[in-house]
């Protein structure tokens, strides 16, 4: 099995083709999701690959699915939801967690939407057996030494209140809401917004960070701008991505500092840059 390669190919034949069974650390992807993007007319089978997954990804692997729902006719289309209770129910995944991506700098909302801004996307945590094979907690900044007032209700209703010293740690382990900014702080590769829909790269980074370890293999069936294997690169874990579009596999190239070189090597003389310019 290759790993650091992105295949031009639709993701379940590609994962069909080029996955072993039980050969995947960690798949950290955002999937197209209702008419949100426009994604090129390209269509893909949610069904089938869901049962991909599940045969490829190792026991106690860990699926990151980050989506979110469009709104029509004033109301939510629970996409999200319907495709998790599908992870569940059709695909032998466990739902380890329910995450919320947080956007720091959201668009407002349209005047006639007539509810609020939507500042949050899903991020559902799967994993194939009953518990992760990886967990390295990401830890939020120092903690100063302090008092907190606390209640515990007791069997008969009351309640007990006492002071609880927080001293016995420099730093607090992070919750399942995570606040990112998105739009042009998604990534310094100012090349990358070529791309419709980028998740922030400290997003994938810590997913990547929390999920797996070095060497272990991480998976994208929806590759896109490559911020899933740059993240993957740069942590020193191998990676293999499946993407559709030739624009955004050469875009995802570019961005892991790699050449599509099949792609490179068909282009005319005349439209042929330097590949130092691809790196």
């Amino acid at each position: 099995m290759k790993t650091n390669v992105i295949y031009r190919q639709d993701n379940v034949e590609g994962l069909r083709e080029h996955i072993p069974d039980n050969s995947i650390d960690l798949t950290v992807t955002s999937p197209p999701y209702d008419e949100l993007r426009d994604y090129e007319g390209y269509e893909w089978d949610f069904k089938e690959l869901v049962k991909e997954l599940y045969r490829v990804t190792k026991r106690g692997g860990v699926v990151v699915w980050i989506v979110g729902d469009e709104t029509k006719d004033f109301c939510e289309t629970l996409s999200s939801f319907k495709q998790a209770i599908y992870f569940v129910e059709n695909a032998n995944f466990k739902l380890l967690d329910t995450m919320i991506y947080l956007k720091e700098n959201y668009p407002p909302a349209y005047p006639n939407l007539r509810r609020y801004a939507n500042q949050f996307e899903y991020m559902f945590v799967f994993v194939k057996g009953e518990k992760p094979k990886t967990f390295n907690p990401i830890e939020k900044e120092k903690v100063r030494n302090r008092e907190e007032r606390v209640a515990y209700r007791q069997k008969d209703g009351s309640l007990k209140r006492k002071i609880k010293k927080i001293t016995d740690s420099n730093k607090k382990q992070a919750t399942n809401v995570w606040s990112y900014s998105v739009g042009g702080s998604c990534t310094k590769d100012e090349f990358a917004y070529e791309h419709p829909a980028m998740f922030p790269e400290q997003l994938a980074k810590d997913h990547i960070k929390s999920w797996s370890n070095e060497n272990d293999i991480v998976l994208d069936p929806f590759m896109g701008s490559g911020t899933t294997a740059k993240m993957a690169e740069i942590l020193n874990r191998k990676w293999i991505g499946f993407e559709i579009s030739q624009e955004y596999v050469n875009l995802a190239y570019k961005r892991v500092g790699k050449v599509d070189k099949k792609y490179y090597d068909n282009l005319p003389k005349d439209k042929k840059p330097k590949q130092t310019q691809l790196f």
